[in-house]
């Protein structure tokens, strides 16, 4: 089985919804999402290729105030990134991970 995680060699933090989070460097923001949560992200209904848009998050950037709305499947995760918003079908999936 091939390996789903780029290549990384550290883990960053995030912060989703005021819950700190460590996930691999140098991958999508939705596959760091499979990181933290691999028992329901995979179950989710994503297409990982943009077309289906139930991977849209909210968030601010490191060194920038204003949030950006984007495809979680499209961006590459960065240190210190904010999550404020999440898709119902995301929402769903991280559920449990964001309540402990």
């Amino acid at each position: 089985m091939s390996e789903i995680y780029r290549h990384y060699e550290r883990l960053v933090e995030i912060t989703i919804q005021g819950k700190k989070f460590q996930v691999p460097e140098k991958n999508s923001v939705l596959r760091c999402f499979q990181f933290i949560s691999p028992e329901t992200i995979p179950y989710g209904r994503f297409c990982w290729n943009q077309e289906c848009q139930y991977c849209r998050i909210t968030c601010t950037l490191p060194d920038e105030e204003k949030p950006h709305e984007m495809l979680s499947c499209k961006f590459l995760v960065m240190p210190g990134m904010v999550i404020t918003g999440l898709a119902q079908e995301l929402e769903w999936c991280l559920n449990a991970k964001l309540k402990e």
